[in-house]
């Protein structure tokens, strides 16, 4: 056993799919396929169920994955324990309160495991080198990268009435208690959409929003991201059509620096080509 198949057991237990795992550990998925065939056999027992989408993990891999966690953990500490300091490149990011977390955690992944890289995490309407917002808040001057688009649904309690409801239109909604966010961008899309409604609380943050949904108090219409990560509320669709296009904006009077180049190359490659073009195009202008 080693720290190498450990962190390719640690990249299938968290992406359930040997192609994601592979991609992620940067090697073929043969190579990480037999790397878990070994770990089983060294181990003597079985770490996934392999079916035709994808490996689910056994309870002897979740019994397993928190002490690999905590062994690779320690490994990268120890690596890190003698690095003599470096001059780290700024870079500071703005970002949107109501994004996606596990799509946020994946893009700044690559920003955290970077020692050469100190980086800076601000509110969207502050000074940064670039933000990751809904393309409705760019401003003037700035490029947009698309990174991810995602639809609005309604979260409710698991009990409501509605939840007997695959779609919803604007007309359920009448009557229905309602948890407001604060900072929503599309609310007063939805205010004038939807029938007259019933603000019951208001919520400074997602986190607050689905807890509040969560003991019943209200329903609530978000991002589909925001749903879904929380499995103590119902999910369903809207009559009501409207997504947002999340991405990176960054000023185009000038080119990025050393730091967000590198930021850019680390993003999905139809992203990142995308920032080439924009690059080239303004070289012209």
């Amino acid at each position: 056993m080693d720290i190498r198949e450990l962190r390719y057991f640690a990249a299938v237990y968290r992406e359930r799919n040997l192609t994601a795992a592979a991609k992620r550990c940067f090697i073929s998925q043969p190579s990480i396929s037999a790397a878990i065939t070994h770990l089983e056999a060294e181990l003597g027992t079985t770490l996934f169920i392999r079916h035709k989408k994808g490996m689910a993990p056994t309870e002897s891999a979740a019994q397993f994955h928190g002490v690999a966690r905590r062994i690779i953990d320690e490994a990268d500490a120890a690596r890190n324990l003698f690095r003599k300091p470096v001059t780290r490149q700024p870079l500071t990011l703005g970002l949107l309160r109501t994004l996606d977390q596990a799509r946020t955690i994946a893009l700044l992944k690559p920003l955290t495991a970077n020692a050469d890289l100190a980086l800076r995490l601000v509110a969207a309407n502050e000074k940064a080198d670039a933000r990751i917002v809904a393309k409705t808040m760019i401003n003037a001057g700035e490029h947009f990268i698309p990174l991810w688009s995602e639809r609005y649904v309604a979260a409710l309690p698991p009990s409501h009435p509605l939840t007997l409801k695959e779609t919803l239109r604007t007309t359920d909604f009448a009557g229905v208690p309602m948890i407001d966010r604060c900072h929503c961008e599309q609310q007063e899309f939805f205010k004038r959409t939807a029938p007259p409604r019933r603000p019951v609380a208001i919520a400074e943050s997602e986190e607050w929003a689905m807890a509040l949904v969560a003991a019943g108090v209200g329903v609530a219409i978000v991002p589909e991201g925001v749903a879904r990560g929380n499995p103590d509320v119902a999910v369903r669709a809207i009559e009501i059509d409207v997504t947002r296009q999340v991405g990176l904006a960054y000023p185009s009077a000038h080119p990025p620096s050393d730091a967000l180049k590198e930021f850019i190359t680390s993003l999905p490659r139809q992203a990142s080509s995308r920032a080439v073009k924009s690059e080239r195009k303004a070289k012209r202008a």
